[in-house]
């Protein structure tokens, strides 16, 4: 990059250069040629990009300089003067009518831009490698956009990395002799070849536009819609904010991040700018892009994807190619790795295929390496909650539009939900994972998809390992224990103590609202808190004033159970675990593991699990916990099992790992006693009948007290069990499908029993410990 001063030097230099001129206005183009006469003028005059003659083009040892002004908006504190009006008036690229004014009082905010050099021969090298560069008619059109390209990495240079943006993607895209020789190998389902004209549709459709006032902008609107529920700064780890910066430097990265709320990516362009981070294309559903808000959003670099593209090859390779070029020319992007938002709270198994997209990228050495950079966004309390619950039911989702932004927006000011908490977590690099570009993994699809797999789940884990334990998660999980029971707070205190000591032994992250609640005061206005938000009563008629979450609100209440329940998923197994181990025939040790096993597999699409080596030493580390002689106690048969049991606290299967059994007990009792089974020719209405009759049992065993509460009645819970279920073959016709099904059942019973065992060990373990230790 060059800048005024470096113009005079270069052009005495290059006698014989060239000078490509970029003006959108007279006053640009005038302040160019001012600037070109200062710095002693040329031999021969200056050419503008947008006409650029052919026989300029004759001339191999040509040296070619682009020029172009860019305009430098008013600061504050080092940084541009943000400021909604900029949504009419931009900054970066004023009016000839204010570019005039700027000249007269500022002209400091003015600088002329020199691209990198180079020559005709240089260029046409270039064109003939990259492009099929047939007919010279299209030379000078490549000559303009290598200059316009130029002049944006010069730019880029100048304004920093927030403003480092994509430029021309569709036109370098479409002309490149790649992207061409591919789309020519791509069948549509008719078997016809598609045409250019319908690959440059499609990327009409995904192409995102930057706009540098709507990089600083958006951040801005976004950040005045959260803030209207929640603290003005958002909570960091600053040396994880450090750690990210250092990463993004080094390759191209991926923010993969959790999505619990439609904040989330507010919130996160929020906390990209606020850093000084590099901006990165968002994939959104294109659902999203309703009215002028689509057209705004892409100009704020939004990439919006057809949900579902399984059946359009041609989109599934346009959009291959755009995520290629982008990886490829260091640009950042940003998905959800869940693909849509968790009702539940918990995270969603990954989704692979923009990840698989990007995975080619890297394969086919279009770059050198790729960093995953894991990302959660957290919230003390969410108003979307209500909505998840209604969903949960067997409500449908409502589709998004200006009256739904309307409410949401109107909601979120509704009253105070807290803190937002942002975490970024170690990078992931792809190449730990996929081996070298060309190597086996790239030409072994069940290698390459088992890798991917891997990969997902890595980042996933490092996503929930740094998502905090917040006080809200914490007073929910207690109250949510007591299946409707109410507790005083002497009560709630004493079950809080032995969490946080859980919590410290441990080291599991947490905000700082929670060791706060080691005091009275704090827990008090948490509960408050919760109480004026109608998820949790107070009943105050009494002596003493007692909590509760009703019937009602239990299945908004598991939304923030679920974001703890991975930190405490191991302790749960490994209770259940030993309870199986008591009454073994074979070795208790094996009997043990062998649990293990069996839970992890009955729970692999609800929970992330590391690869079984690791998660068994996670299983003996938190045994070893417990008891650092847990395996002699096994060995010592029942009793010394029912010893191991009364000594692991806190005991926490029956408040975690219930409701997703209960569950899938529900949809096995439909499939056992109603008989039915899938058709092969719609699967989806027959798993949405299972699903209606699920939620009517599950209500009448609710009436009947047959379920502990009504938290287990869950449309999203039941989908899951019909993917446990399916990967069983429990869907499919034989003759022997209703045997399997009564001995899925029948595991299932067993499981709720064991389950009932550990709660009333718990219940009594607590009234011991209330009479006592009162809370003073």
């Amino acid at each position: 990059m060059s800048t005024d001063a470096d113009l005079a030097a270069l052009m005495a230099q290059n006698p014989g250069t060239v000078l490509l001129t970029q003006a959108a206005t007279p006053t640009e183009a005038r302040l160019i040629n001012d600037r070109i006469a200062a710095a002693g003028g040329t031999e021969r005059p200056p050419v503008s990009l947008a006409g650029i003659p052919p026989a300029l083009l004759d001339e191999p040892d040509l040296r070619l300089v682009p020029v172009r002004v860019a305009w430098l908006p008013t600061e504050h504190a080092g940084r541009p003067a943000t400021q909604l009006t900029a949504l009419m008036r931009d900054p970066y690229h004023p009016s000839e009518r204010q570019q005039r004014r700027i000249l007269a009082r500022q002209p400091g905010r003015a600088i002329v831009l020199t691209g990198e050099p180079a020559t005709v021969d240089e260029l046409r090298r270039r064109w003939v490698e990259t492009t099929e560069g047939e007919a010279d008619a299209d030379f000078a059109g490549y000559v303009a956009r290598r200059a316009t390209l130029a002049l944006d990495r010069a730019e880029y240079q100048l304004r920093g990395p927030r403003y480092k943006t994509p430029s021309l993607v569709k036109e370098e895209i479409l002309a490149s002799r790649r992207f061409r020789a591919g789309l020519r190998a791509v069948r549509r389902t008719d078997g016809e070849a598609p045409s250019l004209a319908e690959a440059s549709q499609i990327l009409d459709e995904l192409a995102a536009g930057w706009s540098r006032r709507l990089i600083d902008v958006m951040p801005v609107i976004g950040r005045l819609i959260f803030q209207r529920g929640f603290d003005p700064q958002i909570d960091y780890d600053e040396a994880q904010v450090e750690r990210l910066r250092a990463a993004m430097a080094r390759q191209p990265g991926i923010l993969l991040w959790s999505h619990r709320s439609n904040l989330d990516t507010l919130v996160l362009a929020a906390a990209l700018q606020e850093k000084g981070l590099p901006p990165a294309h968002l994939f959104a559903g294109i659902n999203m892009a309703f009215g002028p808000m689509g057209a705004i959003m892409r100009r704020a670099g939004v990439i919006f994807i057809r949900r579902s593209t399984a059946d359009d090859p041609v989109y599934k390779y346009v959009l291959r190619e755009y995520v290629g070029y982008v990886l490829e020319k260091r640009f950042n992007l940003s998905w959800s790795i869940e693909g849509t938002r968790s009702r539940t709270g918990k995270m969603l198994p990954p989704r692979l295929g923009l990840l698989s997209y990007a995975a080619d990228a890297y394969l086919s050495g279009r770059v050198d390496d790729l960093l995953l950079l894991p990302v959660s966004v957290s919230f003390d309390q969410l108003h979307e909650i209500s909505e998840y619950a209604e969903y949960a039911r067997g409500a449908s989702k409502k589709p998004e539009g200006f009256g739904w932004l309307y409410r949401f927006v109107k909601a979120q000011g509704a009253r105070h939900y807290g803190k937002v908490y942002v975490r970024f977590g170690e990078p992931v690099p792809l190449s730990a994972f996929l081996g070298p570009p060309g190597g086996p993994v790239a030409t072994d699809p069940a290698a390459r998809r088992l890798a991917l797999n891997k990969i997902a789940f890595e980042v996933a884990w490092r996503i929930n390992q740094g998502m905090p334990v917040t006080a809200t998660a914490l007073l929910t999980t207690i109250l949510l224990a007591m299946h409707g029971a109410a507790l005083t707070f002497d009560q709630i205190r004493m079950a809080l103590a032995d969490a946080l000591d859980y919590l410290a032994s441990r080291a599991i992250p947490q905000t700082a609202s929670v060791p706060a609640l080691a005091v009275a005061d704090p827990v008090r206005a948490t509960l408050d808190t919760l109480a004026a938000g109608g998820l949790v009563s107070c009943v105050a008629d009494g002596p003493e004033p007692v909590w509760l979450i009703g019937p009602d609100h239990q299945l908004a209440a598991t939304f923030y159970r679920n974001s703890l329940i991975h930190f405490l998923l191991d302790t749960a197994l490994c209770e259940l675990a030993v309870s199986r181990a008591s009454g073994s025939d074979i070795d208790p040790v094996e009997a043990f593991w062998a649990e293990i096993g069996w839970l992890r597999d009955l729970l692999k699409f609800e929970f992330y699990f590391k690869d079984r080596e690791e998660h068994r030493r996670q299983v003996r580390e938190e045994m070893a916990r417990q008891a650092p002689d847990w395996e002699e106690l096994l060995r010592a048969g029942p009793t010394g099992a029912d010893t191991l049991l009364a000594r692991m606290q806190p005991l926490v299967s029956h408040l975690l790992v219930r409701p997703f059994v209960e569950a899938y007990r529900l949809v096995a009792d439909v499939l056992v006693h109603d008989v039915l089974t899938a058709p092969a020719d719609d699967a989806a209405a027959y798993e949405a009948e299972v699903i209606r009759r699920a939620l009517g049992l599950g209500r009448q065993y609710v009436a009947q007290r047959r379920l502990r509460s009504s938290e287990s009645v869950s449309v999203l819970l039941f989908q899951t069990a019909l993917q446990l279920m399916r990967n069983r073959g429990l869907l499919e016709a034989g003759s022997d499908i209703a045997e399997r099904r009564g001995v899925f059942l029948a595991e299932l019973r067993d499981l709720l029993k064991r389950l009932d065992r550990i709660e009333d060990l718990a219940i009594r373990r607590y009234i011991r410990d209330a009479v006592r230790d009162p809370v003073e």
